[in-house]
């Protein structure tokens, strides 16, 4: 399947990390996802009702980084992965997670996983 639905930069507020710093200070985070799909019937209806809800799959994002603490950010990927192929029509899913914002002595960069699941 070529078709595809890409949602970037979904970003949240949490407490996701090991350190005591990054769990009492928090950090931003940065989803993307794309979520294989077969966007015809919406390309011809034009109709909502034939497309997968962007905005859903935004709010699931949000809710799923900002519900539990985790320590790993690939289990936060984990977690949104699992719950878009369980709740979406999508048979593979491709999740990316970045630490925006770490509060870490030392770190240059952003720390950053993708993972991709299929049913």
């Amino acid at each position: 399947m070529r078709d595809r639905l890409l949602l970037e930069d979904v970003r949240f507020y949490g407490r996701h990390g090991l350190t005591r710093a990054e769990q009492a200070v928090g950090a931003w985070f940065s989803v993307d996802v794309e979520l294989a799909l077969d966007l015809a019937p919406a390309a011809v209806s034009d109709d909502l009702a034939a497309a997968v809800d962007y905005g859903a799959v935004a709010r699931r994002i949000v809710e799923i980084g900002t519900r539990q603490r985790v320590n790993l950010i690939e289990r936060l990927a984990g977690l949104i992965a699992e719950a878009l192929l369980k709740e979406f029509p999508a048979p593979e899913v491709r999740v990316r997670v970045r630490k925006l914002t770490p509060p870490l002595a030392g770190l240059v960069g952003t720390p950053a996983v993708e993972l991709t699941r299929r049913r």
